[in-house]
């Protein structure tokens, strides 16, 4: 349950570091319950980094990530895992593991050892596979799918473990775009009609801008701006962000924010030898 007044995940003077390079400097954010939040940003931002710390596979180096009231750091793992999915960015699956086998592990949090494979672990895993249109791969290695067909089956294995909290990092890589919008539309739809709480890395702003209910914007460790998609995404964010110029203007779909770049790109135009001062020859 929701913490009275409080969002379930927050993050209080967060700093985050590899070593001696400091990527996420005393950042303070919360997590709206039962609605999809989108963190946007350019390359090497932080947006990555500080998901892992809010799905707990990154330690901070100060501050502290708080699940329901409590020091995420202290909850055991265990517990976690029956409350926060994480898909981290690029994994690995074991060595010659079928996506059934792989979408199966997803269950494991929601086991012990008097209660082993059970018909709600059935069921997971079989909606799983059917969401994610991977249930015609599930006898075939992991190894040896395409990568966008790979992705579909760690989203999968996220969606098997059945969480109230769905973190995703960069869920569309690998996947064409008619693929890119089945994973966000079932995102969204997973929002609705189960009242999850997702978090996604993405690196498409407009996909952000329609998906998101809440967007955060990134930069140089630090959140620029936050809040709903037409509030957030203006030409003014867009330049200090990412540096780009645009228009930003009404979605035709959703009349929502959408981005276009201010200015095309032209080839320069050629000489003219029609132009005054080129020489026209002899008698010119």
């Amino acid at each position: 349950m929701s913490v009275p007044g409080n969002s379930r995940l927050t993050a209080q003077d967060l700093t985050l570091a590899y070593e001696d390079r400091t990527v996420v400097d005393g950042l303070d954010l919360e997590i709206p319950d039962g609605q999809v939040t989108v963190i946007v940003g350019p390359n090497a931002c932080g947006k990555s980094t500080l998901l892992r710390a809010l799905g707990r596979l990154l330690k901070p180096r100060r501050g502290v990530v708080l699940l329901d009231g409590a020091e995420l750091a202290r909850v055991p793992r265990k517990q976690i895992a029956r409350t926060v999915g994480v898909l981290p960015q690029s994994p690995t699956p074991p060595d010659g593991i079928t996506v059934a086998d792989l979408v199966a592990r997803g269950r494991q949090p929601h086991q012990t050892w008097w209660r082993q494979w059970s018909e709600d672990d059935e069921r997971a895993t079989t909606e799983a596979l059917e969401r994610t249109a991977t249930a015609d791969l599930a006898e075939r290695p992991v190894e040896e799918l395409s990568g966008g067909q790979r992705q579909r089956a760690w989203i999968a294995m996220a969606l098997a473990q059945d969480t109230e909290l769905l973190l995703l990092d960069e869920p569309t890589t690998f996947l064409d775009i008619a693929h890119q919008v089945e994973v966000l539309d079932l995102i969204r739809q997973l929002n609705h009609e189960r009242g999850r709480t997702v978090v996604a890395v993405l690196h498409d702003l407009n996909q952000a801008a329609r998906y998101a209910d809440h967007l955060v914007a990134m930069k140089a460790g630090r959140i620029i701006a936050q809040g709903p998609p037409r509030d957030v995404v203006t030409a003014e964010l867009v330049q200090e962000v990412f540096g780009l110029a645009s228009v930003v203007v009404p979605d035709p779909v959703t009349g929502g924010p959408l981005v276009v770049p201010g200015m095309a790109w032209r080839p320069e135009p050629k000489d003219d030898p029609s132009a005054e001062g080129v020489s026209r020859g002899p008698g010119g």
